[in-house]
């Protein structure tokens, strides 16, 4: 502060002294303060504490203006040149030019009231006319491409900085006018670009935007009268075709931003533009960047097009156009709220700029940022697009030559069209026409798939396209292209094709089966079109493809609303053929049956197309396929996805026995759950080579809960055989109740078989990782099965009773001696007596005997149990003669009695 003040005394004593003196040695005594000024503001940590500072900075910017003047006077214009960069250089005694510059430079940072004094000093106007001499004349070739020394890096540095700093004011740029340099510098950037100091190229882009932000209306006029965006514009066209093209587009966008900046304040420079061939001019630069390397002169290029596209909402008047609505429309589509006034299109000349480029152009870049602005165009106002689109047609005539550009170009462009419908909720049948006409011809496969997907994407936002594509022709081209591949399918069933499963052909057909099944998702007429075609033989032809599966079964599913027999008869056919390794189609083929049978009018045709029998025989086919170690061809399936298969199986016949007297009968009439005991007790799991087993004094007893924490959430080790009769006795409990239809044990995502087998080959984690447990509040451990069986307090839907299905007890029952596996006696003992004890809970209640009564579970016990039942030593006796007495107190069976 001392400091300060010391200096604010001396700078009074000079102003007293100043109008005294005489010029040569007024600027002496100012220039031996600068040094003092400026060692204070370094100490001072950039704080300027100094009370004349307007006055200081008018002193120094006076004389900074005196001494570029009298370098520049009487010299030509490459001497005066180097008698600047001399001026501001210098070093030692003789650096008067630098300590003024370095002096201007800060006081240029403090505030508007000291800017205005250097603004008044004169040295805009001065500052101009170095910069356009640094510019236009460079010292010498050599020196100009190579590397700059320090001090002019920091000399152009300073310069600039003040500039940037002066320009910005209004006030700075008036003071311009008087000189002719500022015109004289743009028409220097549009004419010598290629012939300009290198080093001084993007300072003087950077000085003239600033000015360009500043313009008023005295500098347009000025800049008009000059012809200066004229003379400019035909300057630039004749650079355009020998510059490089992104030399030209940095020329370019420097005289653009004086055309844009302007027109908020007045149309002049704008009107001078365009009667001069200025769009003219931008379509031939632009079309130079085509084949431009990525990131070569992106910034200019990207300048360019940001200014063009500000350009389009440039205009004296509002577009009128008459609303051209083609109904049907989307429900909530109303076009006159989407009138606003935002920023509105009124400059089509500018646009079409834009549009000429995506048309004659093929590069990937350049039609990609064409799409972009035509994408910021819609953003700012709803309504360019209908102005655009009524009058200029863009994507109308874009559909046309989109499958000419490059593969990315496409999936932006249709991403655009999709945003027409998702974005603006408008349906555009004309462009639709044009992409329904596109998928037909099939040009180039690549655009057709990513056409469909867009019209995919469309169908599902909603219904009515259901019936805008069937009454289009859409629907039927699909399923006449679908026979098509569904034939050839069928003679290449078993033959190789190369390259077949990355091709685009194969995702083509997977898009078409995509949306046919959503143009048939709650649309009964479109099913009827497609049955009526004749279409079922062929697109049950795709079921054997993993990749159009999901979407051939929703097709299906579709067709199950208008026929149930028809649905039940391919699906249980497809079930009943598929080999042993198809492991993956029976799965989706049970997922999309369980889907049907919600409904109950789907029973009925279940049974009369031999579900159950269908469903039981995929379990004979899996005849030792749990066996532990595995063999055969189970080996590469593993014993997760079996018990999945099985899961799903039970699941189904479960889901067709759901309030169902009719099918419950049929399947209790035909001994079909002691044929599902017998299936289940052959797949590798149960024990099947004799019958009871010497009995053992037990070291402990479990109850069922008990068991499933030991074997799914202890660190005891148990074996998988176990585990796996575990699970299939928890599905057939969740059976008895009625509720295995609801359960999900398994997770949605399949593995291929590969990695299947690669997974059980790490061990029982694998399997148990794949087990999801029961969606209870509070399991949060999907390995964790302890609540599966549930509380026992809890209270089911019917009441008093649990059962719902009394056959599945007696299958329950008739797996009892088949608990057992050698070398774990007293384990599969232990394992017998809580299954024992489960079903005793079961059938505790009244009501639960009454359920029981006819289902065959005493003499099931006899004949299954008899052992253990007459042998009072044995452990089950007790707890079996419990249920048996229980059962018969209820109703004596005259078979049982015999």
């Amino acid at each position: 502060t001392l400091q300060w003040e010391t200096l604010g005394s001396q700078f009074v004593e000079y102003e007293q002294m100043a109008p005294f003196l005489i010029p040569e040695e007024q600027q002496r005594r100012l220039m031996e303060f600068l040094p003092l000024f400026l060692k204070a503001w370094e100490q001072s940590a950039g704080e300027i504490i100094f009370p004349n500072i307007q006055l200081l900075a008018s002193e120094v910017s006076k004389l900074l203006t005196k001494e570029i003047k009298k370098n520049l006077n009487g010299k030509p214009a490459e001497e005066a040149r180097l008698a600047l960069e001399q001026l501001l250089q210098q070093k030692g005694e003789a650096e008067d030019g630098r300590l003024l510059l370095k002096s201007v430079y800060l006081l240029s940072q403090t505030d508007l009231r000291t800017m205005w004094n250097i603004i008044g000093s004169g040295l805009p106007a001065a500052l101009m006319q170095c910069l356009y001499l640094f510019f236009t004349f460079p010292l010498n070739k050599t020196s100009d491409d190579g590397e700059t020394s320090e001090d002019a890096t920091q000399t152009q540095e300073m310069l600039v900085k003040i500039m940037l700093n002066i320009y910005r004011e209004e006030q700075g740029v008036e003071e311009l006018l008087a000189a002719d340099k500022l015109q004289s510098l743009i028409i220097a950037t549009a004419s010598l670009w290629d012939q300009c100091s290198h080093s001084w190229k993007v300072p003087t882009g950077r000085v003239l935007r600033t000015i360009s932000k500043a313009q008023t209306k005295n500098s347009i006029v000025y800049l008009q009268a000059m012809d200066c965006i004229k003379i400019a514009v035909q300057n630039l066209l004749k650079l355009a075709d020998t510059l490089p093209a992104c030399d030209v587009c940095e020329a370019a966008s420097i005289v653009l931003c004086f055309v844009k900046d302007s027109y908020p304040i007045s149309s002049a420079l704008l009107t001078e533009f365009e009667n001069n061939d200025g769009y003219q001019l931008l379509l031939k630069i632009l079309l130079r960047c085509d084949g431009l390397q990525q990131n070569e002169g992106d910034i200019y290029l990207d300048e360019i097009l940001d200014m063009l596209i500000c350009l389009t909402t440039c205009g004296k008047t509002e577009l009128k156009v008459s609303g051209n609505i083609v109904h049907p429309q989307l429900p909530h589509f109303d076009f006159e709220q989407t009138r606003s006034s935002g920023m509105t299109v009124k400059n089509l000349q500018a646009f079409q700029v834009l549009q000429s480029i995506f048309q004659k152009s093929n590069d990937q870049h350049l039609c990609g940022r064409i799409l972009t602005a035509i994408g910021t165009i819609w953003a700012w106002d709803t309504v360019n697009f209908f102005l655009l689109e009524w009058t200029l047609q863009p994507i109308n005539q874009f559909t046309d030559i989109i499958h000419f550009k490059p593969h990315p170009v496409q999936v932006q462009f249709f991403r655009l069209v999709e945003s027409i419908v998702l974005d603006l909720s408008y349906v555009p049948h004309e462009i639709l026409k044009k992409v329904q006409y596109l998928i037909k011809e099939n040009v180039v496969p690549f655009c057709t798939l990513t056409a469909l997907r867009c019209l995919l994407s469309m169908t599902k936002k909603d219904l009515l396209f259901s019936d805008i594509f069937r009454d289009s022709g859409l629907l039927g081209l699909l399923l006449a292209l679908l026979r098509k591949q569904a034939k050839i399918l069928r003679k290449s069933a078993g033959t190789h094709l190369p390259g077949l499963e990355e091709s685009t052909e194969k995702e083509l057909n997977a898009v078409m089966l995509k949306m046919v099944a959503a143009l048939t998702v709650k649309s009964v007429r479109n099913t009827v079109v497609l049955k009526d075609y004749g279409m079922v033989p062929y697109i049950k032809i795709f079921l054997d493809d993993e990749c159009y599966r999901s979407a051939t079964l929703s097709i299906l599913e579709q067709l199950s609303v208008i026929n149930y027999e028809e649905y039940m008869s391919i699906i249980i056919g497809a079930l009943c053929s598929s080999t042993q390794g198809e492991l993956h189609l029976k799965l989706d083929l049970l997922k999309s049956l369980l889907r049907i049978l919600q409904s109950p009018k789907s029973h009925s045709a279940f049974r009369t197309c031999s579900g159950f029998n269908g469903l039981l025989s995929l379990l004979s086919d899996m005849e030792g396929a749990l066996q532990d170690p595995a063999s055969g061809l189970w080996t590469a399936v593993g014993q997760n996805h079996i018990l999945e298969l099985v899961f799903y199986t039970l699941q189904g016949i479960t889901a067709a026995l759901h309030l169902d007297p009719v099918n419950s009968n049929f399947f209790q009439r035909n001994s079909l759950f002691e044929k599902l005991a017998e299936d289940l007790g052959s797949l590798g799991c149960f024990w099947t080579q004799g019958g009871w087993q010497i009995p053992l004094r037990l070291e402990k007893t479990r109850t069922f809960a008990e068991f499933l924490d030991a074997a799914f959430c202890s660190s005891e080790p148990f074996p998988m055989w176990l585990k796996n009769c575990i699970w299939i006795l928890n599905f057939l409990d969740h059976m008895v109740k009625g509720t295995l239809h609801l359960e999900n044990y398994f997770k949605e995502s399949k593995p291929e078989m590969g990695e299947a087998s690669r997974n059980d080959q790490e061990g029982p984690q694998a399997q148990e990782e794949h087990l999801v447990a029961l969606k209870r509040p509070g399991n949060k451990s999907p390995a964790c099965v302890s609540r599966l069986w549930g509380n026992p307090e809890e209270k089911w839907e019917m009441g008093d009773c649990a059962i719902v299905h009394p056959g599945a007890v007696c299958v329950m029952v008739r797996l009892l001696p088949k608990l057992y596996k050698e070398g774990h006696s007293q384990l599969s003992q232990e394992i017998q007596c809580a299954v024992v004890d489960h079903i005793q809970s079961l059938v505790k209640s009244e009501k639960s005997r009454q359920v029981m009564c006819g289902s065959g579970l005493l003499s099931t016990i006899i004949t299954s149990c008899q052992a253990a039942f007459r042998n009072e030593s044995h452990p089950l006796h007790l707890p079996l003669t419990r249920v048996f007495e229980k059962l018969a107190s209820q109703a004596i069976e005259p078979d049982v009695l015999r």
